[in-house]
């Protein structure tokens, strides 16, 4: 089971922390936008006797508000669709459980989220991976390129949309691309739309289940942790108009028997949440991500992708292995007794040896917690000696 490269450099913050230092994290995906009220007061005014199981597919009534909610978003789906998880890790162990069987293939465009490797090794699948590039802002690669890998094995293409850790949103074109390879070879589409509400410059998000005659190919992973900033309710959910996938899922869901029912509670609560507060957090992210992106290409020798949705971007640096420069920062360096804490992108990529001069930087912090950041990062380039 690979080590988690947003996780394994906590020892090293907290003796920082120790030593005195003031650590920026941009490290995590864990924004600093407040929770609903109306989430943290429905657990708080729940009036229930016994905290009892639910059913193992969630509750009936709050899948029923879930497809309410996918209908305002232009997705077709009944509850019937939808099983709740325990947060959208859950969900993916389901989904390459229901279609993948030992050994099978599954190819997905790198860099992506380092859970997956992870998902993939506790399921005994094989990431078969296809290289964007920050050159084209991680743009899906050539449709050729998923060809070219497919073999009996191949069971599935799987993308995060928006990205985690890139932050690229893709078109409907490309939807439709990979939508056309699914159905030539019989293969699933799973796509993790957790940050499907974060889009910005005006752009639309494109859902696969919006793609008419996907039906049996199609699965989306799903979760409140960020749109809501929720992720410690861990509930997520997964989507698919395919009965069987369905089906098989449920016998997972009833193994571990039913998701948490205050978590429930909240998260339907969550629903409420009034179109003002989205519109208040995209503005703010806009802010902080075009922050960020001014900042970061002052400092030469830096290259970054813009990305266009979710709250996250993969800046190159002149390093060579950002694990130790990474590590170095925490352990070595300080500007003004404040250091910063990222996440080196060798650990999104199944590749050996690529996006070692690479870091995933997620924009949850403040715009003048940023600045703050970048300028330590500047001052810790010219300090740091590979």
């Amino acid at each position: 089971m690979p080590e988690s490269p947003i996780r394994k450099l906590v020892p090293y913050a907290e003796e920082a922390h120790k030593q005195g230092k003031t650590v920026f994290y941009l490290n995590i995906g864990q924004p600093d936008i407040k929770t609903p009220t109306v989430a943290l007061d429905a657990v708080k005014s729940h009036s229930l006797d016994i905290l009892a199981y639910s059913r193992s597919e969630g509750s009936e009534n709050y899948r029923i508000k879930i497809a309410e909610y996918y209908k305002r978003n232009d997705i077709q789906v009944t509850h019937n669709d939808i099983i709740v998880t325990t947060g959208g890790s859950e969900a993916l162990l389901f989904a390459f459980g229901s279609i993948m069987d030992e050994d099978d293939e599954i190819i997905i465009p790198e860099p992506f989220y380092a859970n997956y490797n992870g998902f993939s090794t506790a399921s005994g699948v094989n990431v078969v991976p296809v290289i964007s590039k920050i050159e084209d802002n991680f743009a899906l690669p050539p449709i050729e390129e998923f060809e070219k890998l497919i073999t009996p094995k191949t069971k599935a293409i799987l993308i995060c949309n928006p990205g985690n850790p890139t932050g690229y949103l893709y078109s409907k074109e490309e939807i439709k691309k990979l939508a056309s390879i699914v159905k030539k070879h019989d293969l699933f589409l799973i796509a993790d739309e957790v940050y499907r509400e974060f889009v910005y410059d005006g752009i639309s998000h494109y859902s696969i289940l919006q793609e008419a005659g996907l039906e049996d190919h199609a699965i989306v992973i799903d979760s409140v942790s960020k749109r809501y900033s929720m992720c410690g309710a861990r509930i997520g959910y997964l989507v698919s108009k395919n009965k069987d996938v369905i089906k098989t899922a449920l016998k997972f869901a009833q193994a571990r028997l039913s998701p948490p029912t205050l978590a429930q509670i909240a998260s339907e609560a969550a629903l409420q949440t009034p179109q003002s507060y989205f519109d208040d957090v995209i503005d703010e992210y806009v802010k902080r991500r075009n922050t960020l992106i001014e900042e970061l290409e002052k400092i030469e020798g830096v290259k970054v992708a813009k990305p266009n949705g979710a709250f996250y971007c993969i800046a190159e640096l002149p390093v060579k292995n950002s694990d130790d420069f990474a590590r170095w920062l925490l352990e070595s360096f300080d500007y003004n007794n404040s250091t910063i804490m990222v996440a080196p992108a060798a650990g999104f990529y199944s590749t050996p040896g690529v996006g070692l001069n690479q870091i995933r930087i997620a924009y949850v912090l403040n715009e003048e917690s940023l600045k703050t950041s970048v300028k330590i990062l500047a001052e810790a380039l010219k300090a740091y000696k590979d």
